[in-house]
């Protein structure tokens, strides 16, 4: 079943068709790392899911990054699993006042950032004006090639994820030991 998705805090990647093996790791997953409740969600888009899960994202995928280190087979299906900050609509203005408001809670000044936009089939989004506009409103420095901070905007049809990570915060499962 592919849901409407409201708010969520982990976006999650796995192969196409492997959605509900994605799904049903990622449960079992959760409830090892102690998450009681997990909200999942198969999205209109092959290979992502979306969960909310009432514990700090991060910490749960340090949790998860554990589990790999020791047995690096333990995901079949799962890909990537990136934390959420804040999800709105999809709505450059919004995205620019959202990001505006709260990057200086999550980049120190004197650190240097990237804009990372992933817009699955979205016409609504035009990249470079899109990434002007964001990085317009931000006072520090951009480095492209290695940030301290990465301002990862994920657009999921009307619906947007806005992340404010290092580059370890993402779990990938071809490098669990960053």
């Amino acid at each position: 079943m592919v849901l409407q998705i409201n708010n969520f805090n982990l976006l999650i990647s796995t192969s196409r068709f492997n959605e509900d093996n994605a799904k049903a790791e990622l449960w079992f997953t959760l409830l090892v790392c102690g998450v009681k409740y997990p909200i999942i969600s198969q999205l209109n888009y092959s290979g992502i899911l979306s969960a909310f899960i009432n514990q700090d994202p991060r910490e749960i995928i340090n949790l998860i990054k554990e589990i790999l280190r020791k047995d690096p087979k333990f995901f079949q299906y799962i890909l990537k699993v990136i934390p959420i900050d804040f999800v709105c609509e999809t709505n450059t203005d919004m995205i620019k006042e959202l990001v505006h408001k709260y990057y200086k809670d999550y980049i120190n000044s004197d650190e240097t950032f990237m804009i990372n936009l992933k817009r699955r089939k979205s016409i609504i989004i035009e990249r470079e004006t899109f990434i002007q506009k964001i990085a317009s409103v931000i006072n520090n420095k951009v480095n492209l090639t290695n940030p301290d901070k990465i301002i990862w905007i994920e657009v999921l049809g009307n619906r947007c994820g806005i992340s404010f990570i290092r580059n370890n915060d993402v779990l990938t499962t071809n490098q669990v030991d960053s």
